[in-house]
């Protein structure tokens, strides 16, 4: 007979405690990167990115001019002969030795000084008067076609129309600035006012803005970026006409400079003063640019 068996229990021994284990720090590797690596040289790198090809273009084009105009008999005064004729040009722009000896930073100044002017009301004016073109569909009928036909008089075509109203050389040559840079900025201005989305159009009914709060918060914001592009136009187009318009007024302006360089046989004058009204040219503009940068935060007109 089978006796039944006894259930019995059995208990594991339980593990001997292991010893408390201490966690290692590890020392994490320190950055390589700093500010030479973070900030310097990857400005360095934009910075040689923008002036390293203008950089080795000029020393092609003088290379090949120097080459074509060393020989005798060139028409043309070669690099290394400008600089001996017209050094003083350019490293002194700002002495004065008589009423019309001057140097050529002075006579820039004098330019700019009637481009300041005639700029100054063609902005003014233009903003005003696109504003109504661009906003009054009647306006915009009426006055674009007349635009559109004085835009294309060439800008010393008026200067004998304006030295018969005002019988002076320095107001005429504002006249002339002001009549050929005030084109782009009705234009660009106008096309900036019609291209207010409906929505500004519609929340400023809301709000009940009477005309002056809608122009000053709600049309020039919105038409900034065309603005602008007028604007720098605009100076581009005031450089080329002060300089013109000196050439037969005379004075003391850089244009003026050239013409009497011309009569006086003196080429190389001449070369000296094309890079100082480049030069100024392209400050004109990128200071109209920086200041559009930051008034439209960085926004383009199409």
């Amino acid at each position: 007979m089978n006796m039944p068996l006894a259930k019995t229990t059995s208990t594991l021994p339980a593990p001997a405690p292991s010893p408390a284990a201490t966690a290692a720090v590890v020392a994490l590797p320190k950055s390589s990167r700093s500010f030479l690596t973070d900030k310097l040289f990857p400005n360095l790198r934009a910075l040689a990115a923008r002036v390293v090809p203008p950089f080795i273009m000029l020393v092609l084009i003088f290379g090949v001019w120097q080459i074509l105009c060393m020989k005798p008999g060139a028409t043309l005064p070669s690099p290394s002969r400008i600089w001996a004729d017209a050094k003083d040009l350019i490293l002194d722009p700002f002495f004065v030795t008589g009423p019309q000896d001057i140097g050529l930073g002075l006579r820039v100044l004098t330019s700019l000084q009637r481009v300041a002017v005639g700029f100054g009301l063609a902005s003014v004016v233009g903003v005003l008067v696109g504003a109504i073109i661009g906003q009054s569909v009647w306006a915009m009928r009426g006055l674009d076609p007349i635009f559109q036909v004085m835009r294309t008089v060439p800008p010393l075509a008026w200067l004998p129309i304006s030295l018969a109203a005002f019988r002076d050389s320095n107001p005429s040559a504002i006249f002339v600035i002001f009549i050929t840079s005030i084109w782009p900025i009705i234009i660009n201005t106008a096309v900036g006012i019609r291209n207010i989305p409906q929505d500004y159009r519609n929340v400023a009914a809301v709000v009940r803005l009477n005309p002056l709060e809608f122009f000053w918060k709600i049309m020039i914001p919105s038409a900034a970026p065309y603005i602008f592009t007028g604007l720098r136009i605009g100076i581009g187009l005031s450089w080329l006409a002060i300089v013109a318009a000196e050439m037969l007024t005379g004075g003391v302006g850089i244009g003026f400079f050239i013409w009497d360089a011309w009569n006086s046989s003196r080429l190389s004058d001449i070369f000296v003063a094309l890079a100082y009204i480049g030069i100024v040219g392209f400050v004109l503009d990128r200071m109209v640019a920086f200041v559009a940068n930051i008034a439209t935060r960085g926004a383009q007109a199409n």
